[in-house]
């Protein structure tokens, strides 16, 4: 008998993928939680997103199941989050999953009372466990209640005690300088990289340490940077074929990928590449710019002229079906003497470097026939987009739309591609359009549907940085107004009073905390995001009240960023642009887009000098 339960209202595709599971799911809502109070049971908060692999797995091994739903249905409301719409959700319980167990990840499970306040968490559970471990929670709550209580009370007053920043000190030249040497300490020489696997891609902490170069002429540094650099486009982390990044390498030498496709991942890249390219001059960085931009506008570009957020990692439920090779695959395609070239220079062998004998594509050298690898690349990719392809998650994520936006208008100009920067207007007028309500951004919209969700501290900061991005490739003051309001309203809503940001706005749903996360993970932290928009606000307008919010905020992060280096990319990148200042760099382009002179470091103080042709 066909079923769904109330996630097929929602307009999430996560939360979509769930709709026909036999447990009764709610969203996020205080509907829900008086729902738990009026039957006495604990909440089970489960959280994730649509590319998630082991996501699914837990999805079909547990809430596809009749068995487990049971239980749950029995002796919990169950709530399904998307952790990419509701962040500050998100960033709430994963601060106690890892407080509570040391670790955190997707899918997120965390088990509440009716308060919200989380007293058991964790992240994936097999099935039989999971089964088991229901149970145990549920007979706990009904015997131990007065436990179960003040456990909860002690998880969110630690939170609330670890929310604040304490250091008041500006980050000087000592201080990044401490801080580059600790990110080169760590640093990978032989596979590049920081640290052990998994590996994920550094943007944020390679982008401080470009603009640490130039200011130091470092040369650790830019030997590390260089080495990464190459170390991931060569990888099977990038896709050889269609361009793009996946999320991360599960191994230290960046030849097994988690394949999931993230638009904040090749938005930073895309900048950070563009970057790498105009401080060496090594081709491999323009080369990966603009193949990054081409596979961001073929295979992320909505209809609607945004962004989707992402493509899955598995292909009908096999991770990777789409992207992996065999000898054989290879020579049906090519034929015998291409399919061995192929193989050799793309590392495809018989024993594989994946799972059942197939290999991810790797380019570990320049082909030594351009022209040949240029053929076989098409011929390739023609063959493997007759195969199932992944899914796509294709909401509109306004930070992440914002990253876009600012990464391909500046490799519009120095690329000198208009495509680009017509797709990146394009994208701003949709967003500024659909996603600003009532003078306030939403978080996320899909198929033309604004989502309810208000938009948290990286939406203001990104998109902003973006539309200055934009304004300065297109001189267009339009972007320009629109961001300084953006910036305006985010000093207004999200300003914490030791001069950081809160991740959400002073009028948001009210939760156990008020999160406050100003770390970088996959992407800027919401109050690193802010920092770098209003330095680059201050040089475009030269409002000397914004450089000193930047500063202020900058010096609340001092500490963490000395300390944690590779959590504050963004926020070091922002430091190293204002005590170097804007000098100009270099006049680029003479094409379609005309003349253009750079200032500053992007995307920190970027500024571009005359106005396009």
């Amino acid at each position: 008998m066909d079923r769904v339960n109330r996630l097929g209202v929602a307009t999430s595709p996560y939360l979509l993928q769930h709709k026909d599971n036999p447990v009764d799911w709610w969203e996020w809502s205080d509907e829900a939680f008086a729902e738990a109070k009026r039957r006495d049971v604990p909440v089970l908060l489960s959280v994730g997103y649509a590319a998630c692999h082991w996501c699914h797995v837990m999805a079909h091994d547990s809430f596809e199941d009749e068995e487990v739903a049971s239980v749950m249905n029995d002796h919990f409301v169950s709530i399904k989050v998307d952790r990419e719409e509701r962040p500050d959700v998100d960033a709430v319980y994963m601060d106690a999953v890892t407080a509570m167990t040391g670790q955190g990840g997707w899918p997120m499970t965390c088990v509440l009372t009716p308060d919200r306040e989380p007293f058991y968490a964790g992240t994936f559970f097999p099935r039989e466990q999971f089964r088991r471990l229901l149970l145990a929670i549920s007979q706990t709550w009904q015997e131990r209640r007065g436990d179960v209580e003040e456990a909860g009370r002690r998880v969110v007053s630690a939170l609330g005690q670890a929310a604040g920043l304490a250091s008041t000190e500006p980050l000087d030249a000592a201080a990044l300088d401490r801080a580059a040497a600790a990110l080169v300490e760590g640093f990978d020489p032989v596979r590049g990289g920081f640290g052990g696997a998994p590996k994920f891609p550094p943007s944020m902490a390679l982008e401080f340490l470009l603009r640490h170069v130039e200011r130091t002429g470092s040369s650790a540094a830019g030997a590390a940077i260089t080495r990464t650099a190459d170390a991931m486009a060569r990888g099977g982390m990038y896709d050889q074929l269609a361009g793009g990044f996946a999320r991360y390498s599960v191994d230290a030498d960046w030849v097994v990928p988690h394949f999931e496709k993230m638009l904040y991942d090749n938005a930073l890249l895309l900048s950070f590449y563009l970057h790498w390219w105009r401080l060496s001059g090594d081709p491999l960085g323009e080369r990966i710019a603009r193949e990054t931009a081409e596979f961001l506008l073929a295979d992320l570009r909505t209809s609607e002229g945004g962004f989707a957020s992402a493509l899955d990692a598995d292909t009908e439920g096999v991770e990777g079906l789409t992207y992996v090779w065999t000898p054989t695959q290879l020579a049906d395609v090519l034929g015998p003497e291409d399919g061995r070239w192929a193989a050799a220079l793309l590392t495809v062998t018989s024993a594989g470097t994946f799972e059942h004998g197939s290999s991810t594509l790797q380019l570990r050298r320049d082909p030594d026939d351009p022209a040949r690898w240029h053929d076989v690349r098409e011929r390739l990719l023609a063959a493997r987009q007759k195969r199932a392809q992944p899914a796509r998650d294709d909401k509109l994520v306004t930070s992440w739309n914002g990253l876009a936006i600012a990464g391909l208008a500046e490799a519009a100009v120095l690329l000198d591609e208009q495509r680009y920067l017509d797709a990146a207007t394009d994208c701003a007028r949709l967003l500024l359009d659909r996603h600003v309500v009532d003078g306030r951004l939403r978080r996320t919209s899909r198929g033309g549907v604004v989502g309810a969700a208000a938009g948290v501290a990286d939406d203001y900061g990104n998109l902003a940085a973006g539309l200055l991005m934009l304004h300065q490739a297109s001189a267009d003051p339009h972007w320009l107004n629109s961001a300084n309001e953006l910036l305006d309203t985010a000093d207004q809503r999200f300003s914490a009073q030791d001069g950081g940001f809160f991740d959400t706005a002073d009028d948001a749903e009210t939760l156990v905390v008020r999160p406050r996360d100003p770390t970088d993970n996959a992407s800027p932290s919401g109050t690193a995001a802010l920092i770098a928009a209003l330095v680059t606000s201050s040089s475009l307008t030269g409002s000397l009240a914004r450089r000193r919010r930047a500063e202020q905020a900058l010096a609340a992060m001092s500490s963490l960023a000395q300390r944690h280096p590779r959590f504050a990319g963004w926020s070091l990148a922002t430091a190293e642009a204002l005590l170097d200042g804007p000098v100009e760099i270099a006049v680029v382009g003479s094409g379609p887009l005309g003349p253009i002179a750079w200032r500053g470091r992007p995307p920190g103080a970027v500024v571009v000098v005359g106005a396009p042709a």
